[in-house]
């Protein structure tokens, strides 16, 4: 498929084309072209796509992927022939890319961010994330944490709400906002700087070479690769003179967590707010966006027309996600999709799952482990 640039687009009258954009749910929910329209790349495949079939004979089709690969190999669709398409060079990260600010205009998207935050948000951001620190006692006196960025939306708010709540000066604490380059492009690369500077969060990089060594592993490479990261995350917080890594999992991610791990694990465990490092004595993993919902950071990041990356794998454009508990990404959308059909009928549905393990009642428990070692409720029937 023959490619054109963002710049040739720009020349085109916008009522002679159609954006298409053939991505996963999961990476269109991190954002979209503006007026794009939504077709997944599989349902291309279907001869009288009805998404195709909607839009006018004469209109040009110009679609676009995460980095512009896919697009170009679309071929020999059988929906498409006799249009005239095109594939966007760059694809989603290119046009984000497009929109790097001048000075004036990053001072601007900082204090617009942090306002947000302050005010319109205050109730869905900062005070849930408070709340987490304050029950959880995530944040102690004299503690050195290392905000972990990994470019996404989630831990680039966790990063403003660092600030914020530092701003109060309750606790004192210190930050280092650490990003981890395991081997990214330089667009890649250039995009979390850029998101950074624009939002003013004074990031320290370091490099790994994770990518090149997951890259020939063919059996769950993103497990190996977030066991890594998170190890390399734990040994250069170490020696930065950390006591904690901060991590960005939020209240959804851990009732998707909950209900994967009973019907695609067999188990009935959560992921915890905060817990212990095995490996490196002294440090903890914290997780403060325990109880903020997705669906705010979400809203946050569109009223901040803030675009960010979701997966920067140098090998793939599909990833929509890394999960250290093996699942794929395929299933934890599965998971997401499940609950919200359950919310139509149940609006608790969401709080139910949370709360559910909180409320354990080992009297009703045929098994259980506790530091590794297994209980049977026949032990002391």
């Amino acid at each position: 498929m023959n490619e054109i640039t963002l710049a040739e687009l720009k020349n085109w009258s916008r009522d002679s084309y159609e954006l298409i954009d053939i991505r996963d749910d999961g990476l269109v929910a991190y954002g979209m072209l503006p007026g794009a329209l939504h077709i997944p790349e599989e349902q291309l495949t279907d001869a009288k796509c009805p998404g195709i079939e909607e839009i006018e004979a004469d209109k040009k089709l110009v679609f676009y992927c995460e980095i512009g690969r896919r697009t170009r190999e679309l071929e020999d669709i059988e929906c498409l022939e006799g249009r005239e398409c095109y594939s966007l060079e760059g694809g989603y990260v290119g046009y984000i890319r497009s929109g790097l600010m001048d000075e004036e205009a990053i001072k601007e998207k900082q204090q617009k961010a942090e306002k947000s935050i302050q005010k319109r948000f205050h109730k869905q951001l900062f005070s849930p994330f408070a709340k987490a620190c304050k029950n959880y006692q995530l944040i102690n006196e004299g503690d050195h944490i290392a905000v972990c960025i990994s470019g996404g939306k989630d831990s680039m708010l966790m990063a403003k709400l660092f600030q914020e709540i530092q701003r109060h000066r309750k606790v004192n604490f210190d930050l280092t906002f650490l990003v981890m380059d395991p081997g990214y492009n330089q667009a890649n690369r250039e995009l979390i700087e850029s998101n950074a500077r624009a939002l003013g969060i004074p990031i320290t990089i370091f490099e790994s070479n994770i990518f090149d060594t997951v890259d020939t592993i063919e059996k769950s490479p993103c497990y190996l690769c977030a066991r890594m990261r998170r190890g390399y995350l734990y040994s250069k917080a170490k020696e930065l003179g950390c006591n904690k890594i901060a991590l960005g999992h939020h209240y959804d991610d851990v009732i998707e967590t909950i209900l994967m791990g009973m019907l695609y694990g067999a188990q009935i465990q959560t992921m915890m707010p905060k817990l212990h490092s095995t490996n490196f004595e002294g440090m903890e993993l914290i997780r403060p966006l325990y109880l903020v919902r997705e669906s705010d950071i979400i809203a946050w990041r569109d009223y901040n027309e803030l675009h960010f990356l979701q997966c920067a794998c140098h090998f793939t454009d599909t990833c929509t996600t890394c999960h250290e508990d093996g699942t794929t990404s395929s299933k934890r959308l599965e998971t997401k999709k499940l609950i919200a059909e359950l919310k139509k009928e149940n609006p608790f549905v969401e709080s139910n799952i949370f709360n559910s393990v909180e409320n354990v009642n080992l009297d009703t428990v045929i098994c259980y482990k506790q530091k590794g070692v297994r209980h049977n409720f026949l032990d002391e029937y």
